[in-house]
């Protein structure tokens, strides 16, 4: 068996299958992956915030955008709120252990994209030159 082999073999064993149109796994993936989810997992990942205070860190994400985001990472587990009775409510948010797992490998390939950004500009403006010679 080679090496590249087992990660599919590996995936193969596995209950879900995010490549199959019905499984569940592919909705969380991207409530995950998605440009909201990604961002707001990764602010959480510093501690708990106040939704106003995760608006801030999350610059450019809409009142409306980041409570979307924030239920259905609750629903998947990702992250507890808690509401305190106070006047006016003060509403937290934290990661659960699962979030936090998901928030790190997040993390890492974050600051993967951060750290070749110089690579990935040069390869835009490449590929930007030779369409516009076309």
């Amino acid at each position: 068996m080679t090496t590249t082999q087992e990660p599919a073999e590996r995936l193969d064993d596995l209950p879900y299958n995010v490549f199959a149109k019905a499984c569940p796994s592919r909705g969380t993936l991207e409530h995950v992956t998605g440009r909201w989810g990604g961002l707001t997992l990764g602010a959480l990942y510093e501690g708990s915030l106040r939704f106003n205070e995760l608006r801030r860190r999350v610059d450019g994400v809409s009142e409306k955008m980041l409570s979307q985001t924030l239920h259905a990472l609750e629903r998947d587990g990702l992250v507890h709120r808690e509401a305190q009775p106070t006047n006016p409510p003060r509403v937290d948010y934290e990661l659960t252990p699962l979030g936090r797992e998901v928030a790190e490998r997040l993390l890492s390939l974050i600051h993967f994209v951060e750290g070749r950004m110089d690579d990935v500009l040069a390869a835009r403006e490449r590929y930007d030159e030779t369409r516009g010679a076309r």
